[in-house]
């Protein structure tokens, strides 16, 4: 019996939680093994011993028996520890894929169970929306009306090769595989020693390449999640999205789905140019080329699957006009793909149809002149077949698969992705200034850069400097983007997001180049999105500013109608919060949320806010259902854009089942969270803060910023003790993306990325960018404007209570007597003494005292 076995029984599962148990003891089990088989029975010992030392040490607690564990493991040869760290990492990585079958697990037996449906889903969303008053006909126009858009980025804090992705796939299959309990002994052997296989092989195999990956690598790791995983699970999420309407509106409410997808999908990856050097006008081109092939190929192979199975014959069923008329348009177009028929499947229509467009998707991914001009015409096909089987007695004899393959196809297009393009506002002021030939541009006043720039679109200026090599490349990206337009369709491109936008001249400066590039002739409008991003806590709080200002402008306002009058605005997680700590970043992203609602409605303009969250807390992550329910009135707007990151991407869309839980309970929430704006049916999340408490709310957030900015950017002793008592310089390093850690120059905590700064804190397990400087400002908050307040607010108020949730789960996995053997490493360990663990422990307090609680999330068990 291994010590993880002794674990495991020590722990009283509840009855639901037994299959886990089992799993985790299985997996566990087969990971000794390997340990033992390709380490030695040496190695195993000593895991199995450093095991029942950390055991022992957690319950003892302390500083001491951390030490002592610590001196325990000193002196390992380097191949020998990383031996050990691999062990462990082994086997938390099999806990957290039981953890992640048991999530699929339980959401079958809800499914099972249709007396309950599970918490967050749809099904639960419009059960609880029905029994407040909402009718079929407005379900039907709330649907038509939300949209739910992940974008996924090339921030590298997850970047597993794609061999061991792979084998946790095979992994998971064999586990659903036992979920029914059916197997016979020799399945049971067979699924186990499957099971060793690719536990051994994910051993034998390194993590990470040796490399650092390049742009096409991390375009890759991502496409995977959206080929192989997200791909799949669209259909199911549409059938139970009808299921549910069905079941809480009537048949007839399933009906009126609406033929735009209520999901959609984006990327950064090739095109985010912010701080890195390798995403170019090349990238941009060969990205939106490889999304093409990709889902072309997906779709060729579905409609080969559709060909085979829709084997009705003519003279045992009717088919529709719209098909006989489409076999011979596109039979005279390709004759010879008609002619290759053979004789015992002409009198199959709905076969030969599917193996002409078939063709027709070969030669649209060639340019031939047979290809399809756009998805419309290929998802027409398709309905096309799909109201013929209606007709003619077919709901029961292929309809279904064609109804998936139509939701790919309205979902995906011929382009698979949107791909957002980013820079920095810093290159654009450079180069406009460069090629207006305008001395002194950049210390010019961004009012007087605005009316400058206003001119030069307004008039159509020809350019007149010396772009030099940025300039060049600058303008190759916007050339890029004409021909991208044309070559891959409207869709292929998102939003142009300027990074460190100050100004509505940010803004401008794109519309500008972007004509310079051909995206348009003067006098036309620009046919793209321009999305200021503010980021620093400063940045937050002039949004609305900057944003009217933009709506003021003559120019801009003008561009604003010819695009629909919607404005994307993107707003950071990661970067306010390293700016002014948690509480602070927190609050300014709030009042940036309501005063863009409020800026936005004034103007008739629809906003969409595009939610830069990263995945830890410490870089604005946390359950995205929670925050959405948490949004101000007219932040919304029915449209949920938000970045996935990193290991978010693997944890939220790594297995199918979790895929489509979380697209659900996403889309659930932002479902929930309209009604409540249009409707004011979302119930108690809805209701506005008194004044008291969001004025105790600014006081905890200033006194949050001025504690944390003290001690970060202030202190002296800060940046020498940063460097020494983490790893930041291996971090700095490592070979796990494809941009710099820095962005713009210099080599201050001020330029460094968030990921990089967050990591480091993570590894040495201190995690102080989720914590430091809330307890000084609770306690500010405290002092002002009474405990009392602050326990109101602890429970009545999602914003505040979000918040405390959040960095209640930080303080339960920093440890500080880990922490403080890394602080033995700093030059200064007093720092630790009399600044970090004072503020730390004071931030536990604190949040103990306003919750009402003797532990760490008590209230979770």
């Amino acid at each position: 019996m291994t010590v993880l076995d002794e674990e495991l029984r020590a722990v009283d599962f509840p009855a639901k939680d037994e299959p886990l148990r089992r799993d985790v003891s299985l997996l566990g089990s087969i990971v000794g093994e390997v340990i033992r088989e390709q380490g030695g029975a040496a190695l195993f010992e000593r895991v199995e011993a450093a095991r029942r030392a950390a055991i022992a040490e957690r319950e003892r607690g302390g500083a001491a028996g951390v030490a002592r564990l610590a001196a325990g493991l000193a002196g390992l040869e380097p191949r020998t520890a990383v031996d050990l760290v691999r062990s462990f990492s082994a086997y938390f990585g099999v806990v957290n894929l039981a953890e992640k079958i048991h999530r699929i697990r339980r959401r079958r037996d809800y499914l099972r169970d249709k007396s309950r449906p599970q918490r967050g889903s749809l099904l639960a969303v419009l059960s609880e929306l029905a029994e407040r008053g909402l009718g079929a006909p407005a379900a039907a126009e709330l649907l038509r009306r939300v949209v739910v858009e992940p974008v996924f980025t090339a921030h590298p804090t997850e970047a597993t090769r794609r061999a061991l992705l792979l084998a946790e796939q095979r992994m998971a299959r064999r586990l659903v595989e036992r979920l029914d309990g059916t197997l016979t002994p020799s399945e049971e052997r067979a699924n186990r020693a499957r099971l060793r296989n690719d536990v051994t092989v994910a051993w034998q195999t390194a993590e990470h390449p040796a490399v650092r990956p390049s742009v096409a690598d991390e375009r890759e790791h991502v496409l995977f999640y959206l080929t192989d995983l997200i791909y799949r699970v669209v259909p199911a999420f549409y059938e139970a999205l009808e299921e549910a309407l069905e079941r809480c509106f009537g048949a007839p409410a399933a009906e009126p789905l609406p033929e735009r997808p209520l999901l959609r999908f984006a990327s950064w990856v090739g095109g985010d140019m912010d701080g890195n050097p390798n995403v170019t006008a090349e990238t941009i081109l060969e990205t939106l080329e490889r999304q093409r092939a990709l889902v072309l190929d997906l779709y060729a192979g579905e409609l080969g699957r559709l060909a085979t199975r829709l084997s009705q014959t003519t003279d045992r069923v009717g088919v529709a006009d719209a098909v006989r008329d489409r076999i011979a348009a596109y039979g005279a177009r390709l004759p010879e793909v008609r002619d290759a028929v053979p004789p015992r499947h002409r009198d199959m229509p709905y076969r030969a149809l599917l193996t002409l467009m078939r063709a027709r998707l070969r030669r649209t991914a060639d340019g031939g002149a047979a290809g399809y001009g756009s998805a419309r015409e290929l998802a027409a096909d398709l309905e096309a077949i799909a109201g013929s089987l209606r007709t003619h007695r077919g709901e029961n004899a292929g309809l279904f698969a064609v109804r998936r393959a139509l939701r790919r196809v309205r979902t995906f297009g011929f382009h698979l992705a949107t791909l957002d393009v980013r820079q920095d506002a810093l290159v654009h002021r450079r180069v406009v200034g460069r090629l207006l030939a305008e001395a002194g541009w950049l210390e010019r006043p961004a009012g007087e850069r605005a009316e400058r720039l206003r001119g030069a679109l307004a008039e159509g200026d020809d350019l007149a400097g010396d772009p030099g090599a940025e300039g060049q490349a600058v303008r190759r990206v916007f050339v890029a983007l004409a021909s991208a337009r044309t070559r891959f369709g409207r869709r292929s491109i998102g939003p142009f997001i300027v990074s460190m936008a100050e100004g509505a001249d940010d803004v401008l400066s794109v519309l500008l180049l972007a004509r310079w590039g051909g995206m348009a002739a003067s006098g036309e409008p620009v046919p793209l999105d321009v999305a200021p991003l503010f980021e620093t806590v400063a940045d937050l709080d002039a949004a609305p500013g900057i944003t009217g200002a933009l709506f003021g402008d003559p120019v801009y306002r003008a561009h604003l109608e010819a695009r629909g009058r919607r404005q994307t605005v993107m707003i950071g997680y990661s970067d306010s919060s390293k700016d002014g700590g948690i509480a602070a970043s927190r609050w300014a992203l709030q009042r940036a949320e309501e005063g863009l609602g409020r800026l936005t409605r004034e103007a008739g303009v629809a906003l969409t806010l595009f939610h830069g969250r990263g995945g830890t807390v410490g870089r604005g992550g946390g359950p995205t259902h929670r925050a959405v329910l948490a949004s101000p009135p007219g932040a919304l707007n029915g449209h949920l854009r938000l970045t996935e990151q990193g290991e978010v991407i693997h944890e939220k869309y790594g297995l199918r089942g979790i895929a489509l839980r979380t697209l659900e309970r996403t889309a659930g929430a932002v479902i929930l969270a309209t009604a409540r704006e249009e409707a004011g049916l979302g119930g108690d999340e809805a209701t506005a803060a008194p004044a008291a408490w969001r004025e105790a709310m600014a006081t905890l957030a200033e006194g949050s910023r001025a504690r944390y900015r003290a001690i970060v950017y202030d202190d002296p002793a800060f940046p020498g003790y940063f460097r020494h008592a983490t790893p930041i310089d291996v971090i700095e390093r490592m070979r796990i993306g494809s941009r710099p850690a820095a962005r713009r120059s210099g080599e201050g905590i001020e330029s460094l990325r968030a990921i990089p700064w967050v990591f480091a804190w993570t590894q040495s397990r201190h995690l102080l960018p989720g914590w430091l400087g809330l307890g000084t400002g609770l306690e500010r908050a405290i002092a002002e404007h009474g405990f009392e307040t602050l326990a109101e607010m602890a429970t009545g108020w999602s914003v505040f209570r979000n918040l405390l949730d959040d960095v209640e789960m930080v303080l339960g996995k920093a440890d500080m007597a880990i922490a403080s053997l890394y602080a033995d490493l700093a030059p200064d360990r007093g720092f630790f003494e009399r600044v970090l663990l004072p503020e730390h422990d004071r931030t536990v307090e604190r949040v103990l005292a306003v919750r009402g609680a003797d532990h760490l999330q008590a209230a979770r068990g």
